[in-house]
């Protein structure tokens, strides 16, 4: 009997890692072929120079910038925590600056597009209530507090993360 609920949990996983396999494979072919098309347009209606100014200057930027609000998105998180409150904003902000870091970096007009978008905090806002949105319902938090012997470590809290499918 246990053999066929694991059986039919695997066939019901199957058209999902299938969808998220899809995607990566669009992601990961069809974005390097948007983003070279791209530079070759700009280069080819600029000039070759500016264009390779253009990739590197947006590569130093986001690497700056990413130095720069995470360190300030860390301090938040560090202070939050020090109140006794969960960071959730501060982490999640914490992670749209990594991410848009990374699109910085990363040579492409598209992706420079998106990363500076992913900096400017109004809509860094409207994205993470949008991720709260979507993602409400699947998650939830524990935490917990050690035995507090003294130290200040052992009873800081330790939260866990559980993510729920609900498509089961």
């Amino acid at each position: 009997m246990r053999g066929s609920v694991q059986w039919r949990q695997t066939i019901s996983i199957a058209p999902q890692r299938a969808r998220v396999l899809f995607r990566l494979l669009l992601l990961f072919t069809l974005l390097p072929l948007v983003e070279l098309t791209l530079l070759v347009w700009l280069s080819a209606h600029t000039d070759w120079r500016l264009t390779m100014l253009f990739v590197i200057g947006t590569g130093v930027l986001g690497a700056w910038l990413i130095r720069s609000q995470g360190w300030r998105a860390w301090r938040r998180i560090r202070d939050e925590l020090a109140r006794g409150q969960m960071p959730t904003d501060s982490i999640q902000d914490g992670l749209l600056i990594l991410i848009a870091g990374l699109l910085l970096i990363t040579p492409g007009v598209l992706t420079d597009v998106v990363g500076v978008l992913l900096l400017v905090p109004p809509l860094r806002r409207f994205i993470r209530t949008w991720l709260k949105s979507r993602w409400q319902g699947r998650l939830q938090v524990y935490s917990f507090r050690g035995p507090g012997r003294g130290s200040t470590r052992a009873s800081a809290p330790l939260v866990a993360l559980a993510m729920h499918d609900r498509s089961m």
